[in-house]
C-alpha cells in the first residue's frame, strides 16, 4: 500500500487544507476500512455537556476550507449546534498510520448541497430520512418499521424494508428538517504514527470572521509543530 508520505513535510506547508483534502480522497481510494469519510465528530450543548457520535465527513474542501457533513436538523446533534455552533470532529485511517483532527464553527449548508446530495443518497435512504425523527424516543423496533412503512405510502414508493427495485421510482424531495452542515476550521491537526511512538504532528490554526449564512472569512494559517 503506497501512502502519499509516511511523514509531514518539514517546514509544513502555509496551508494543511490541500494535504488534508488529498488524505481523505486518498483513504476512499485505498478503502482500508468500510466507511473511508467515517468522522467522530463531537458537540455541546447550551450547558457544557459533550455528546459525540461518528458521521460521514462527506467532502473536504480545501478553499476556502472546511468539512461538510449531512443529518437531521432536529437530531440531537442538530439541537446542540443551534445552540453552541462549534464542533470538533476527528478521522482517523489506523491501517493508514494517519489522523486527521479538525475544529471549528458550524453553518448550515446551501440548499442546492443539501438537495444534490439528498438526491444521491439510495431511494431507502431517502423514505428512511421522512420516517425518522432522529434522536427522538420510539416504543419499539416495530413501530420504527411501521414509520418508514407509512413515509412510503405517503411518497408513493414501495416498502423499503422489503425486496426489490421500484420501477419507476418516484421523485423523493428533501425534507427541510434534514441536510447539510459546513464545518468551518479554525484549527487543523494532522498526524502521523511515529514508530516507538514518535509521531510527526503539526497543528494549524487561523481566526474566521462571519460573511453570511454559509460561510466565513478567513485569515491566514499559522502552523505549529507539536511533540508526540
Amino acid at each position: 500500500m503506497k501512502l502519499l508520505s509516511q511523514t509531514l513535510p518539514d517546514p509544513p506547508p502555509a496551508d494543511p487544507m490541500p494535504l488534508a483534502a488529498a488524505w481523505l480522497a486518498e483513504a476512499w481510494q485505498l478503502r482500508p476500512q468500510p466507511n473511508p469519510d467515517a468522522m467522530v465528530l463531537a458537540t455541546c450543548d447550551a450547558a457544557g455537556r459533550l455528546s459525540a457520535r461518528v458521521v460521514l465527513c462527506k467532502t473536504i474542501v480545501a478553499s476556502p476550507g472546511y468539512a461538510l457533513f449531512y443529518t437531521n436538523y432536529d437530531s440531537r446533534k442538530g439541537r446542540e449546534l443551534a445552540a453552541n455552533a462549534s464542533a470538533a470532529g476527528v478521522l482517523h485511517w489506523d491501517s493508514l498510520h494517519r489522523q486527521l483532527r479538525l475544529e471549528g464553527r458550524v453553518l448550515r449548508a446551501t440548499a442546492a448541497e443539501s438537495d444534490a446530495y439528498f438526491a444521491s443518497r439510495a431511494w431507502q435512504s431517502r423514505v428512511g430520512a421522512w420516517a425518522s425523527e432522529q434522536s427522538a424516543p420510539v416504543a419499539s423496533r416495530v413501530q420504527l418499521v411501521e414509520a418508514v412503512r407509512s413515509a412510503a405510502a405517503r411518497l408513493g414508493t414501495p416498502d423499503p424494508t422489503a425486496a426489490g427495485e421500484p420501477v419507476p421510482l418516484p421523485a423523493i424531495a428533501r425534507p427541510s428538517n434534514w441536510g447539510g452542515y459546513r464545518l468551518w476550521l479554525d484549527a487543523v491537526e494532522l498526524w502521523v504514527e511515529g514508530e516507538f511512538r514518535i509521531h510527526d504532528r503539526v497543528r494549524w490554526t487561523r481566526e474566521l470572521s462571519p460573511a453570511g449564512p454559509h460561510d466565513f472569512a478567513a485569515g491566514p494559517w499559522t502552523a505549529t509543530r507539536l511533540q508526540p
